[in-house]
């Protein structure tokens, strides 16, 4: 018994000089460690770490005590006073201590515990009197309607700016679309007014963001429970803004270098613009270079300079050395290099199409089986008119692999010849049916005299022989018309001298020969004939039976 009693004496006398010593260690102080007592987001004072008690935890607990007696409505400010003994100098409301200020704490101050305590106890008064202000209901109220306020303002605000825009937008597009017609790039209209309503609806999202910035940060503001996040958000865009401004200032002299080379390169093209136009015009001219090279060289030119000045441009652009301005570049160059091939192809197409002079606009060409007018001749596509007004667009680079007959050059020239065939049988003189074809063609009235027309006798067949009347045009411009009165002729004249066309294939001889007596030429519903149908005397009619021998 005796021997237990003497253990439990040592385990109690070990366990108060523990629990004392534990105090006294409390009292060590590290001055290197402080933290802030905080009511309501503002910083009232410091406190220290004491070695055993870190100075976050301390401050809380002391902003927690003073946030308990603000809330008290029956607290006094006057029962807020100083107490001190030979350990500490506490500052009590009541029987309650809410802060103690021990030796550590104003070590290296110059001050004493009893000056400090009265300091802090100053302190809590003020900070108790603001609580309370902030958290009155007068205040709260006065905080709810600014919020309201706040909240129509922001409301006007964004409806005002949406009409704004939609005001802005009808009134620029027509215009934008006007000035387009009067260029080259309709090709791309919808790209640019695409860009130009997406870069409106981007800065109309800006505006309103920041708006909705500004707003939630002014209705925090307005109440002491969320005060801290207003200030927190304020102080965050503030932040970025002087980094923005920051980054400005250092990109400053890149900027300049932009700006100049932009109105350098603008006075270039300028002057290129120009040069061409006066060369277009006729008012310049060089050897070799013909009129119609003048505004797709100039196109060149621009492109070149352009991308020339990208390239020059491209290390001052800000950012342009960042990694994410990197894999963009990288993206889209893979992009265009997977997707360009056809694009490519046919621009250099289309520029090795216009130094040939293979043909020009208004020009009548035939490129494999399709026959029209040149509206269009583009980087990219060449646009055909049909002569039943059908629109057709070519790739460049299918006219490359495609053979091309220009009529308007040799038409222009006086040398178009128009070639077409009939096959007569062996029973008619040759000497009838080319005197025969040359009638025809001596009645078509598009037909040029000088030089004759001309007939060969292309193939000798079985049953028949192939007669080819060519003749030469004075224009390309309206072929089908002139094959078509061409033909009209040439049947009428063998109708007349009843000579027996066999085209397109001879099987057998007829019992009686297919030939129409001028007689039965203008059978109802036709019209009557008059003389300037024909364009030309009409020989005599043959009879039926004339014809039939």
């Amino acid at each position: 018994m005796n021997i237990r009693l003497l253990l439990g004496l040592v385990m109690v006398v070990w366990f108060v000089m523990g629990n004392w010593v534990g105090a006294a260690e409390t009292t060590t102080v590290t001055a290197s460690e402080s933290a802030a007592v905080v009511l309501d987001g503002e910083a009232l004072f410091q406190v220290r770490r004491l070695k055993s008690i870190p100075a976050r935890f301390r401050a809380d607990s002391i902003a927690e005590r003073i946030k308990r007696l603000a809330e008290d409505p029956y607290l006094s400010i006057d029962s807020i006073t100083v107490v001190s003994d030979e350990l500490s100098s506490d500052v009590t409301a009541g029987d309650k201590i809410v802060v103690s200020v021990l030796d550590p704490d104003v070590a290296g101050e110059g001050v004493s515990r009893q000056e400090r305590a009265a300091r802090l106890a100053d302190k809590v008064r003020a900070s108790i009197i603001k609580y309370r202000e902030a958290h009155s209901l007068s205040n709260l109220l006065y905080g709810l309607l600014f919020a309201l306020m706040a909240t129509a303002l922001l409301a006007a605000f964004i409806s005002v700016l949406f009409r704004l825009f939609d005001k802005v937008k009808y009134g620029l597009e027509p215009r934008i679309r006007g000035r387009l017609a009067q260029t080259n790039i309709r090709i791309f209209e919808f790209v640019i007014l695409g860009v130009l309503a997406g870069s409106a609806k981007l800065l109309r999202l800006l505006i309103v963001a920041g708006s909705l910035y500004l707003y939630f940060s002014l209705i925090l503001s307005f109440f002491p429970w969320t005060r801290t996040f207003a200030e927190r958000l304020f102080l965050t865009l503030a932040e970025q803004v002087r980094q923005i401004g920051r980054d400005v200032w250092e990109e400053l002299p890149n900027l300049l270098f932009l700006i100049i080379l932009f109105f350098v390169v603008r006075w270039l093209l300028g002057i290129l613009r120009f040069f061409f136009f006066a060369l277009e015009k006729g008012e310049i001219t060089l050897e070799g270079f013909y009129s119609e090279w003048a505004t797709p060289t100039y196109k060149i030119c621009r492109f070149l300079i352009i991308i020339f000045a990208i390239v020059v441009a491209y290390p001052y652009i800000p950012g342009s050395k960042s990694r994410a301005f990197e894999g963009i570049s990288i993206f889209l160059g893979v992009l265009f290099s997977l997707g360009s091939t056809s694009l490519i192809a046919n621009m250099v197409a289309g520029v090795v199409l216009t130094y040939m002079r293979g043909f020009r606009v208004g020009d009548v060409v035939k490129i494999g089986d399709t026959t029209g007018r040149v509206t269009a001749v583009a980087l990219l596509v060449t646009r055909l008119r049909t002569p039943k007004n059908v629109e057709i667009t070519i790739p460049n680079s299918l006219l490359m692999g495609n053979q091309v007959t220009n009529y308007s050059f040799a038409a222009g020239e006086g040398r178009l010849i128009l070639p077409t065939s009939v096959t007569i049988g062996y029973d008619a003189p040759w000497r009838q049916v080319h005197g025969l074809l040359l009638m025809a063609a001596e009645r078509t009235s598009q037909i040029l005299r000088e030089p004759a027309p001309f007939v060969l006798q292309s193939v000798l067949d079985d049953f028949f022989v192939k007669y080819e009347l060519n003749v030469y045009a004075a224009s390309a411009d309206d072929m089908p018309r002139l094959y078509s009165e061409l033909h009209q002729n040439i049947q009428d004249a063998f109708n007349e001298y009843g000579v027996q066309i066999m085209s397109p294939h001879y099987m057998a001889d007829p019992e009686a020969a297919k030939i129409v007596p001028p007689q039965r030429w203008r059978q109802p519903p036709a019209e009557p004939m008059t003389d300037d149908m024909l364009g030309a005397p009409i020989s005599p009619a043959l009879s039926e039976e004339e014809s039939r021998e």
